[in-house]
Order: structure tokens, then sequence, then C-alpha cells
């Protein structure tokens, strides 16, 4: 309920309050603030960007504009014949309507982000949509990220703003996919080239920091690229004001229940701000409770390289008054194959298990997925009919020395303890408690296979997106296949590693507004971003969805609360 205790800024009246500065948080507030609203965005860190500044930007979008301009060939019923493909399991967590609005509004929303400034879009050349065998993908063109945008046009807020670790930001996808993701990293003008000025660049995939090179320049791609975008056209807007450092810790009701402000607890203590509500503070990864929850992970199989500030806040904000929760199988949940960090005690990941010369085995010792394919690892590891948990990367010496891993870089030696090193497999197989036998024996078959660059087994380099976006464009025949034949041979156990999409989430509508276990809207109470459940999807997933879903909801919230807000106050 309101509580007339907590302190109130002197002069200031009802404004939408945005709880998270993330992408979807910051467009949000960007739409409102066009249609002659006022919002404060709060943000529990003490940097803008979220998990999306972290990501690869990508925002995927069936029949967009972008595509049309460039002459390819799409359709809002094309695109809804693959989202029904690749959703075909569990459709009871498919909300239809939802998922039609979204189709539907989502192009309109991307042209809309560019027509008033927030973005100039770039298509991501040849890059196919991740499930090349369903009904309905295209080969390219519904994957969208920025064009490059400089830095220093943030001025003060480019040191609030979140720089990626995971992507080579200041490079184009096309100069990336060029190369190959990981040769990207690990170029000799790698990382540190595109570090911002008195900034550090970062090491590879595993938040590691790299000595920086002072730039004049500092171009801006990738997650970072796409919320500097949007941070650009939010800082121009007199009508939004950002507080860094302001976790909403209560949602306030009135009487009838409807959602009517927050309390955030800040530096200068406790406020309480009036007005509707939106929630975009992305997904749970770093609160344990919620993980087991809604993956059914512990620590020792799960970590997370998105900001430690997504701690579940939504879920449990909506709860509190009477938020449904959609939970979304664990089965179809984009979490990644990762690691713990050389150094410290954070995570990370990165294309290094999809790479020639490596594979994913259980403790008996065999593959039982593509293993190039998080889609496939994550479905097959945690089937709850046959989990394969613990599960290993296993990967021979010239992995090493054409690839590195993490921090470590081609031809360099992995920091004592981080992985397990033996002569033979049989011997890595008994260090990292694997069935030393059978490891020999599945590496053969793999190894005879992978030299005519098949997998009949388990389909690794049949994903045309893997291919490109994780792969070695210069190995042949295939860019994911290669001989695991070379000692030493090297290995770890890997863990599950969150990247801010949990799939879990609020449940909300096909307009975003928050859904009670009755399935009726909470007045004054939105959710967007991953903050919100994937109903609009189910168990389907593409990379891009996440942002692409995020920034329609963003479109469709911001035009009902510009409505609501215009409308004359009843007498």
């Amino acid at each position: 309920m309101v509580d007339a205790g907590a302190t109130r800024p002197a002069g200031e009246g009802e404004s939408v309050v945005v709880v998270g500065a993330g992408l979807s948080g910051l467009a949000t507030a960007l739409g409102v603030a066009l249609r002659g609203g006022r919002a404060i965005v709060l943000e529990a860190s003490e940097l803008v960007g979220g998990a999306a500044a972290y990501s690869g930007g990508q925002v995927w979008s069936g029949a967009n504009h972008v595509a049309e301009r460039m002459g390819i060939e799409d359709s809002l019923e094309l695109t809804e014949t693959y989202i029904r493909d690749i959703a075909h399991d569990s459709p009871e967590v498919l909300d239809e309507v939802a998922m039609k609005r979204w189709i539907e509004a989502s192009p309109e929303a991307l042209k809309y982000w560019e027509d008033v400034g927030a973005i100039t879009w770039a298509l991501i050349p040849g890059l196919a949509d991740y499930h090349n065998e369903a009904n309905g993908a295209l080969p390219e063109g519904r994957y969208l990220t920025n064009a490059l945008i400089d830095g220093s046009v943030l001025g003060e807020w480019r040191e609030k703003l979140r720089y990626s670790p995971y992507f080579p930001v200041g490079q184009t996808y096309e100069e990336m996919l060029g190369k190959g993701r990981r040769a990207s990293y690990v170029e000799e003008d790698g990382p540190a080239k595109h570090s911002h000025v008195g900034l550090p660049a970062f090491g590879i995939a595993d938040g590691s920091h790299a000595e920086a090179e002072v730039r004049d320049e500092d171009p801006l791609t990738f997650g970072t690229g796409v919320v500097a975008s949007f941070l650009n056209r939010v800082i121009a807007e007199p009508g939004i004001e950002i507080r860094l450092e302001h976790r909403v810790s209560e949602l306030l009701t009135d009487a009838s229940g409807a959602v009517v402000g927050v309390k955030a607890d800040s530096p200068a203590g406790v406020v309480q701000l009036d007005g509707p509500v939106v929630l975009a503070t992305s997904t749970y990864d770093w609160d344990p409770e919620l993980v087991g929850e809604m993956l059914g992970l512990g620590p020792e199989d799960f970590g997370s390289v998105a900001p430690e500030s997504l701690r579940g806040d939504a879920i449990r904000l909506a709860r509190a008054v009477g938020g449904d929760i959609a939970k979304i199988p664990p089965t179809a949940v984009p979490i990644l194959p990762g690691w713990r960090s050389q150094v410290g005690t954070g995570f990370g990941y990165g294309p290094e298990y999809a790479m020639p010369h490596s594979m994913i085995v259980d403790e008996t010792g065999n593959r039982y997925c593509n293993d190039s394919y998080w889609v496939d690892i994550v479905a097959k590891t945690l089937d709850p009919k046959d989990r394969h948990l613990p599960f290993f990367l296993v990967w021979d010496d010239q992995h090493r020395q054409k690839y590195g891993l993490a921090g470590t870089p081609p031809g360099g030696e992995y920091p004592e303890g981080w992985v397990e090193s033996a002569p033979t497999l049989r011997e890595l197989g008994e260090k990292l408690g694997i069935e030393g036998e059978q490891l020999e024996r599945t590496a053969e078959r793999f190894s005879e296979n992978a030299r005519k660059g098949e997998d009949p087994d388990f389909g690794r380099g049949t994903v045309t997106y893997v291919n490109k976006f994780a792969g070695d464009p210069s190995n042949k025949p295939s860019p994911v296949l290669g001989e695991i034949a070379q000692g030493p041979f090297h290995g770890l156990r890997l863990k599950f590693v969150g990247t801010g999409i949990g799939s879990s989430g609020v449940r909300i509508d096909g307009e975003g507004r928050a859904l009670d276990e009755g399935l009726n809207p909470i007045e004054g109470l939105y959710v967007v971003g991953s903050a919100a459940g994937m109903t609009t999807t189910g168990t389907g997933y593409n990379s891009g969805i996440a942002l692409g879903r995020g920034l329609t909801h963003a479109y469709l919230v911001a035009q009902r609360l510009g409505a609501e807000l215009s409308e004359p106050a009843a007498l």
C-alpha cells in the first residue's frame, strides 16, 4: 500500500517509473517522453545498459523494413510459420494472441525507433535463422544491429555505459564474421584496440582485463553500440531522468490493488515515486534461489556472464502484488556452455566449444548432442528423462595451438589448475572423472567422421548459423569439425552460463501488461524485456528475439501509457 512516510523529492509530480536502465527500459522511457509524458528511470547499479550492453546486439524481426529496402523477401505469414515451427514443444506455454501481436508490431516498432532517431539500423549480412531446417526460415534478413556510433556523442554518459567484454566492440559484424568470432578477439590488434579512452578493454570472454590503448576514436558496435544509440537519444529528451544506484524494493498499490508507485533504496535513503510502473530489470541470473526454481540448477552447474545487478527483482516485485510468473521449461532456455573465469570468481563463455578439435561428453565418455549448438546442448543435457550432468569439454592440442581458450591466446599455456591436461585421453578421463576407455573410443569415431567434415551421429556442422557465427571459416572441410587426435589432451567441467535471457519471468499479455494469477491485467504495472516471461515464443528461441521483443513491447507500452497520460482527468 502507499506509504506517506517515504521521502518524495520536492516538486515531483507523477511520472512513468521505469525500473531498469537496460535497452528495453531506455526505449520505454524514450517512447513515453516522445508522446509528451515524463519518465524517471531507476537503475540499481552504477552503470546503464544492463545485459543488452554485454550482448551481441542482435535484434531479430521478421518482415522488417531494412530487409525490405534491401530487396529481401519476407512476410508476417512466413515469420509466423517459422515461430510456430520452432515453438512446437510444450504448446501450453505459448500465448497465441501475444505471439501474433509481437510478430505484427515488431516491424512497425523497429521502424519507429529509427524514424525518431533512436538508432540507425544495419542488416547483419549472411546470418541465417538459427533453425535453418524449420519452415519459414530465411538465410538472412531478420537480424539487425546498429550502424556504428562513436561513444564521444554520449559526453559524460559514456563513462556510465556498460562495455561488452564478450564481443570485439568497434568491429562490425561483417568484419567479425569474415575472420571468425574467436579470431576477432585474439588477432594482434585485438580487444585493446577497441577500448574506450581511459577504460580497460576486456580479456576474451572471461572478464579479465587487458591493457587499454588510448584512442582518439571510440567506435561502438554489438550490444554496447545498440544501447549507446538509444542512450544518445534518451539524454537529449528533457522529459527523461535517469537515476543510478536506485534499487526498487517495493511496488506501491492503492485500495483496489492497482500499482501506483515504487519505493527505492538510494544513496540518500529510501525514496518514493508515484506513477505507473514499467519493470525492465531483466532476469534472475544472480539469484541462486530463482535459478534453482526456474532451471533446476545449483551453483556447481550454473554461473552467469550478465551484470550482477540481474537478481530477479521483477519476479519478486510482481509476485508481491499478485503477479503471475510464466515458467518456460529449462530445456528451452538460452543458456550456454561456459566455464569459471581464469581470474576472480566470475564466469566466461565463447565460441571455443563449437570450434574444430573439440567435443562435449558426459561422465560416461559419450557424446549425446550436437555439441556445437547450444539449443541441442541445453535440450539434451537437461532432458528430465535423460540428464547428462556433469558435462565436459574435451579438446586436443591442435585446438590449443589454433584457438586458445578464454584469456589464453592461441599457443598459450593455460593457468595452473584451470583445465586438466594429460598425454592420453584415458589419463585425461581419470583426471576429470570421465570413463577413460570410452572417451578414447568416442574421440576415435568423432575424429574419423570429422576428417570428412561429417557428424552422422549428432549433426554437428549442419546448423548454418553456428557455422557462421561460432566456427573457424579457414578450417576445411567444416568450420566446426576437426579431429581430436594430437596430444596432450585437455578438458574441463562445463557450467551453463546465463546471458540475461532467463525465458521464465513475469507473465504479460500482448501489450506488455503484467497479469495476475487469474490472467487479468494488473492496473498500473507493465513489464518489458527479459523481465517478462517468453510466452510470445514459448519454447522456441532464436538469437535476437530477446532484444527485438523487448523493443517491440517498449514501443507498445509507451504507446499505451502516452495515451493514458494524455487523457483528461475525470471530474
